[in-house]
């Protein structure tokens, strides 16, 4: 052996090519999963009956009376929904990391069961409770005499209460970490210099976090903008309509589907939201001006309240029961009733467990259990493999990484109806015999969620340091071996930790499915949102409390898993 045979030029080509072959081939599937709905929604928007070139359909849209109408409701209804998720969700968050006050536990214990709870399960509690047959209008006839409710849950302002207390949990947990990470320093400046707790709160506390604030208010707008849970259950019955609803009844309330109508509101729908979005990341790069972590040791402080404490932690009880403890008391209590009625002592008569042991003797309910499951897995699992990929390239730098990040971040603009349409579109035009099955909202489902997958993956990889990498490599490892026995399992908290939250958003949304869905491909959302329509209340109930007990079981196990696992690496 020569020593020109020693030189490691093939072996450094070998790893160049690896790479670059990876990149390409990461390239072209994401291309494949993002580029066609976006295109097939534009072209679906000028595209005629006869395949004609139009703009008819825009024409249609920006003639209809409803728009103007759809349009203010939804920023309305976004723009409230925001306001008051950050004024709760901001609050407690500033209460449980800031003050001394005691019950802390319950904030997160609301937090922790609201992302096991399905959004159709949450709201029809809320409906339970503030309908006209609800403890809350019934209770001010009785001691009012009025005919009149007290609260009329179907209209803009029950959406924007129920859409922001929703979201509240989300706020609370991201703020909370924002207030986390915050030097409290200056906090404690302005304390010693005389000012009172609300001045401190204004005029620092508030200041140095405009930046977090804006943007998480922001993303809360943009959710709530694309909603459809909400405003499905609670607008329609209330004659109150928004852009999310409007797109569904073009698809679902007409035979045939009116594609084109529909496209043509999904692409106005994507313009504003990805007009939202370019401001959020402005937003979220600005943040850096406003902060207050340095090299400089610190450990944050809590104000002492004093006896104030006591009502923050009454606030805390309250945000408590009010996300927590009513909703699922109603639903209990629905749960075991024939038919709803409001609690009456003469209604105790009636109690029985017929709704559970028909939840749990049906065939057709262990279906439904099963397509969910086998849905949210397959979509997490897939997702987080594809991004741990784009993650530890885009992290590493590689060549050509920033189009596979700019690709997986893409469906962002996405809503969640608007991209439903736009997959409908595609596999009703392939011959790829996948329309009405599982496989079709799983497909759905991962071009949702690579923006999360990709944030968990590409967050956990910046923490594990290329000079690992490098160790493995001097030993002979290729890059790829390098990543699947060193990189992998130091970063299997955090991928355990983006595959759940995935899992968990899957089998929790209803806009994806209820366009997608078949006969026998329906997930449990779907069928909860048919079971509130056909006035099953009761059996949804029992379904709902099952499935949520299943799914906070799931997510206990899993935290429990992560957090072992990170005690071993």
């Amino acid at each position: 052996m020569t020593a020109v045979d020693r030189i490691p030029v093939p072996r450094s080509r070998e790893r160049l090519t690896q790479t670059t072959v990876a990149t390409w081939v990461l390239a072209a599937v994401l291309a494949v999963l993002v580029v066609p709905p976006l295109l097939l929604l534009v072209v679906g928007s000028m595209t005629g009956p006869e395949g004609d070139v139009t703009v008819r359909y825009f024409a249609r849209v920006f003639q209809d009376r409803r728009l103007a109408e759809s349009l203010t409701n939804s920023i309305l209804f976004a723009l409230g929904s925001a306001t008051v998720a950050l004024v709760v969700g901001g609050s407690i968050a500033w209460i449980v990391e800031r003050t001394n006050a005691p019950l802390k536990a319950l904030a997160y214990l609301t937090t922790i069961i609201s992302l096991g709870t399905p959004y159709v399960l949450y709201v029809s509690a809320w409906l339970f409770l503030l309908g006209k047959a609800g403890p809350v209008n019934s209770l001010w006839r009785d001691l009012t005499g009025s005919t009149d409710v007290l609260i009329n849950v179907y209209s803009l302002g029950g959406m924007v209460m129920v859409e922001g207390f929703l979201w509240s949990p989300l706020v609370f947990l991201l703020m909370g970490a924002t207030l986390r990470n915050a030097n409290p320093e200056l906090e404690e400046a302005a304390r010693m210099s005389g000012a009172t707790v609300w001045e401190t709160i204004r005029r620092v506390t508030l200041r140095l976090s405009l930046p977090s604030l804006l943007a998480l208010a922001l993303l809360v707008f943009i959710r709530a903008l694309e909603g459809f849970e909400v405003p499905a259950l609670v607008g329609l019955p209330g004659r109150v309509n928004v852009l999310t609803t409007d797109i569904f009844l073009d698809m679902h309330a007409r035979v045939p589907p009116d594609f084109g109508h529909a496209s043509a509101y999904s692409v106005l729908l994507l313009i504003v939201v990805a007009v939202l979005l370019g401001f959020y990341g402005r937003l979220s790069r600005s943040a850096e001006r406003f902060a207050t972590i340095t090299g400089k040791g610190f450990r944050p402080r809590p104000f002492d309240l004093g006896r104030g404490r006591f009502l923050a932690a009454g606030i805390v009880a309250l945000n408590f029961f009010l996300l927590l403890v009513a909703p699922t008391a109603i639903l209990v209590w629905a749960s075991f009733l024939p038919f709803y009625q409001t609690f009456r002592v003469r209604a105790l008569s009636r109690l029985t467990l017929h709704n559970y042991e028909v939840v749990l003797g049906s065939t057709h309910y262990l279906d439904l259990v099963r397509n969910t499951l086998l849905i949210a897995a397959g979509a997490a699992t897939v997702t987080m493999a594809i991004t741990l990929i784009v993650g530890w390239l885009a992290a590493r730098r590689r060549a050509g990484a920033w189009l596979l990040d700019q690709l997986a971040t893409v469906p962002l603009v996405f809503p969640g109806i608007v991209l439903g349409v736009a997959v409908m579109q595609i596999f009703l035009r392939l011959p790829i015999p996948i329309y009405g099955t599982i496989w079709i909202i799983m497909w759905a489902f991962v071009i949702r969620y690579l923006p999360y997958g990709m944030r968990y993956s590409y967050a956990g990889m910046l923490q594990v340091h290329r000079e690992l990498e490098e160790a493995a490599g001097v030993s002979g490892a290729s890059q790829f071996e390098a990543l699947r026995r060193v990189v992998v399992p130091l970063l299997t908290p955090a991928l355990a930790a983006g595959w759940l939250f995935i899992f968990l958003l899957g089998a929790r949304v209803l806009s994806l499915p209820i366009l997608l869905a078949g006969p026998d491909s329906q997930t449990i959302a779907v069928a909860m949102y048919d079971l509130w329509t056909n006035g099953q209340g009761p059996e949804l109930a029992a379904l709902g409390l099952l499935w949520t007990v299943l799914m906070t079981a799931i997510a206990a196990a899993f935290h429990v898993f992560a957090r072992r696992n990170s005690i071993a690496t």
